[in-house]
């Protein structure tokens, strides 16, 4: 019997380089996909997962996020006396339970694998989420880390999401090599961090959702840097890989890459036209531009 996932971890530190200058002052997860923050679409999608505790690992200038999962009172007030019950309900909607939000700094951007081993006290010796707020995704059903977990408690181990894409993109990710895939839940045989181009085992590459055993952080402790000088979460996977098994899912869904100026903007459409009541004036609106 597996043990439930009841812990995610959202790694948060990054500069938002990419993004300057409206992540100057503003970190780059609250950037809003629509009208809410890219970190609360996220947390979105673990919250209807089953998670319980969501672990946040930030840096420097990040303490809005903090404030964004506490309460507001000057401003439920207001809206109170304001008769804003709609408003209020939906801040209530998203506002976590005492005790179920955690943060704690990566003091160094030494790299997404440092930022999971930051986390080791809060996640403890359990199996837990790992989602990178960069990555949404739109999902007509279950959510991804939702179709994650079902693999999860079928086979247990360590679950990936993969996604197709061309060859000549493999170079920028962490792509997987596979056993025999019969389009569901796919053996995991080898991974490799940005491989050289023409060099990919495959064309599924890791996209930012993992349930992942504690063990990955004793191998993470004593990781040496990779690719980019940095500690690599995959380096530290093809480690656990040689004790413990790992599946990938061909989630059902549609992923947006919120950390490029063009996956952002392409994600605000997508999202804005799944709103039934605003989708019909954005159309026009789409229109009038092109």
């Amino acid at each position: 019997m597996t043990q439930p996932i009841r812990k995610a971890v959202f790694p948060v530190a990054g500069l938002g380089t990419r993004f300057l200058p409206a992540t100057k002052a503003m970190p780059k997860e609250m950037l809003t996909v629509v009208d809410r923050p890219l970190i609360q679409h996220v947390v979105d999608e673990a919250r209807a997962a089953g998670i319980e505790h969501f672990i946040f690992v930030t840096g420097r200038n990040k303490s809005i996020i903090e404030d964004h999962f506490d309460r507001q009172f000057e401003l439920e007030s207001v809206l109170r006396e304001r008769g804003k019950q709609a408003e209020l309900d939906l801040l209530e909607t998203d506002m976590p339970d005492a005790g179920q939000t955690s943060f704690t700094r990566q003091q160094s951007p030494l790299g997404l694998g440092h930022a999971v081993w930051c986390a080791r006290d809060l996640v403890g010796g359990e199996p837990f989420a790992l989602l990178l707020p960069d990555v949404l995704v739109q999902a007509a059903g279950k959510g991804c880390l939702a179709q994650l977990n079902e693999i999860y408690e079928a086979r247990g181990g360590n679950v990936l999401a993969l996604e197709e894409v061309p060859e000549s993109d493999t170079q920028n990710y962490g792509v997987v090599s596979i056993g025999e895939d019969d389009g569901n839940a796919i053996p995991i045989t080898g991974m490799v961090e940005k491989p050289a181009p023409g060099t990919a085992p495959s064309n599924l590459i890791i996209m930012g959702r993992y349930i992942l055993q504690p063990e990955i952080f004793g191998i993470l402790e004593n990781q040496e840097r990779g690719a980019g000088g940095e500690i690599q979460l995959t380096d530290a996977m093809i480690t656990l890989l040689a004790t413990q098994p790992f599946h990938g899912v061909r989630y059902e869904g549609r992923s947006f890459d919120c950390g490029s100026k063009v996956g952002f903007l392409a994600a605000n459409l997508a999202f804005a036209l799944a709103r039934e009541e605003i989708a019909p004036a954005l159309r026009e609106e789409i229109k009038r531009l092109i």
